[in-house]
């Protein structure tokens, strides 16, 4: 069963508190590759991801995917947009088959209005949001694609790590093409940068899954 409260934004909440915020709650569904919302669209609805997985991404002035963010289960998106009033800053994408939870924008204001807490986590998720966004667009201006990729890996060994015997494995799959949509480069510069780490012994690939095997080795080249 999905326990809203490990939702960030939401875990400060009282048992009544959840009971009324889970009134508002909608669930829909979409099939991988489907659009949740598309880059200037209405922001009407914050959503929170149950399962599967939601890319968030941007079109770069020459057309290329660029990945700015991978969203998993119990985590939100649109929220910056919904709080502040515009359109959606960017596209969401469902990566799989997936099922999401969606709050009105009427009636997560009015929530946030009723309770301070709320009001304060949201606050801090968009601020760490924004940062994380930040980052990622000055990685890919200034970073080599190398750097870009290893810097890349040990976020999401962070966010989705599983210690195995061989080292952290990336609990999502992930292919050339994320990859390289998440770095702004090329597949073909992606698939010779990731075999490079490989004969280095410090990644490999099994069934769809990125083990690291060097951490810090790995770290070292950001």
């Amino acid at each position: 069963m999905f326990d809203i409260k490990k939702v960030s934004i939401f875990n400060t909440l009282s048992a009544e508190e959840v009971k009324e915020l889970s009134r508002y709650l909608l669930s829909e569904t979409f099939a991988k590759k489907e659009f949740v919302f598309s880059e200037g669209d209405p922001s009407e609805w914050l959503y929170i991801v149950q399962t599967g997985k939601v890319k968030i991404t941007k079109l770069s002035n020459e057309g290329k995917e660029i990945i700015l963010e991978i969203i998993s289960p119990y985590e939100m998106f649109g929220g910056i947009a919904v709080v502040r009033g515009f359109p959606y800053p960017a596209n969401a994408v469902a990566m799989e088959d997936c099922e999401v939870l969606k709050i009105s924008r009427k009636n997560l204001l009015s929530l946030m209005d009723k309770l301070p807490n709320l009001m304060y986590c949201m606050a801090m998720n968009i601020g760490d949001r924004i940062k994380d966004t930040h980052e990622t667009l000055k990685s890919i201006a200034l970073e080599k694609v190398e750097s870009r990729i290893a810097s890349l890996l040990i976020k999401l060994s962070e966010k989705s790590g599983e210690k195995v015997s061989e080292g952290v494995a990336i609990n999502m799959k992930l292919t050339k093409q994320d990859i390289a949509e998440m770095v702004g480069t090329t597949v073909e510069t992606s698939i010779r940068t990731m075999s490079k780490l490989a004969k280095a012994g410090l990644v490999v690939s099994k069934a769809g899954k990125i083990i690291i095997r060097d951490l810090e080795k790995l770290r070292s080249l950001t």
